[in-house]
């Protein structure tokens, strides 16, 4: 069984939940406020350890309270914490999070992320087999070196770009499996996508971004399910309908638990319905990392039907 690296962000997400979202130049008066260990490596890591993978997160936090209480919590989810690096030079990623009506928006403060660079991923013991994963919240010639150490290792790299920022297609070339939603798919092939849109005209707008023939690129709709484009091959996973709580971390504990199902061989098809699943429960939890399922719990609403 292959093994997950996550290189990504760590990051203290402080939630204030309110019953709507302020508009612009207004205040409205919260519920409570909340902290959860989050940033989008960091949850990716815990959904693949969380679904008893060997799991290895590479990033970096400040010596500040918030970089010890993520410390404590990523180690107690069985995290192999190795390759964490801790630096006074900037202050623990943060992200100021509002929770309104099962939606949220978000404000991300990099702090250590951005310092993650190419030596933090020098040492990294890829193998075939394993998994290297990444999002865009870390500096993307980072990202290229983890990639290209993978490629070299015969390990299969996925990216998670988001948030959305543009890249080269040298860098898009390095990437195995591209996973991404409707917006981020369009904004990366410069087509204006949204989630009305025909399956039909989302997989063409993913072919034209394929850099390597033998991609593949899965596009998360939400409760539409997902597309993928593996290759040549087209297929889709259907949805599930449940009530969401906090949407926060959905998208990486989808990331994680299809990067799971990869390092231990699953096929796609099914890693992508299983990862469907996970982030199904995912949602119906509050906040982002300690909102990610067991893999008794997946299988359980696998099971369910």
């Amino acid at each position: 069984m292959g093994r997950v690296f996550v290189a990504g962000s760590i990051n203290m997400d402080v939630v204030a939940t309110a019953d709507r979202h302020p508009k612009i130049g207004e205040t409205v008066a919260g519920k409570q406020v909340l902290y959860f260990p989050g940033g989008k490596g960091a949850n990716q890591a815990v959904a693949a350890s969380r679904l008893g993978v060997r799991t290895t997160l590479i990033g970096r936090l400040g010596k500040d309270s918030f970089g010890a209480e993520l410390n404590a919590f990523l180690g107690a989810q069985g995290i192999d914490l190795g390759s964490l690096r801790e630096t006074a030079e900037a202050h623990t990623g943060t992200a100021i999070i509002t929770v309104a009506a099962s939606d949220n928006t978000i404000v991300v403060i990099p702090g250590t992320n951005a310092l993650v660079s190419a030596d933090d991923v020098a040492a990294v013991p890829l193998a075939r087999g394993d998994v290297a994963v990444s999002q865009f919240e870390i500096p993307l010639p980072t990202i290229a070196a983890f990639f290209q150490r993978a490629r070299a290792a015969g390990a299969t790299t996925l990216l998670n770009p988001a948030p959305a920022q543009k890249m080269s297609r040298e860098m898009l070339a390095l990437v195995d499996i591209l996973v991404l939603n409707e917006t981020e798919l369009g904004f990366l092939a410069g087509t204006e996508l949204t989630d009305n849109d025909e399956a039909a005209k989302i997989i063409d707008v993913a072919r034209k971004l394929q850099a390597r023939e033998d991609q593949t690129i899965c596009v998360t709709l939400g409760k539409r399910g997902v597309l993928a484009l593996a290759g040549r091959e087209e297929f889709s996973v259907q949805g599930r309908v449940v009530k969401a709580v906090d949407t926060t971390g959905a998208g990486d504990c989808f990331v994680g638990a299809l990067a799971a199902q990869l390092a231990e061989g699953v096929a796609l098809r099914s890693a992508l319905a299983f990862a469907n699943a996970a982030a199904s429960i995912s949602v119906q939890r509050m906040g982002a990392g300690p909102s990610m399922p067991t893999a008794a719990e997946v299988a359980a609403v696998l099971n369910a039907g």
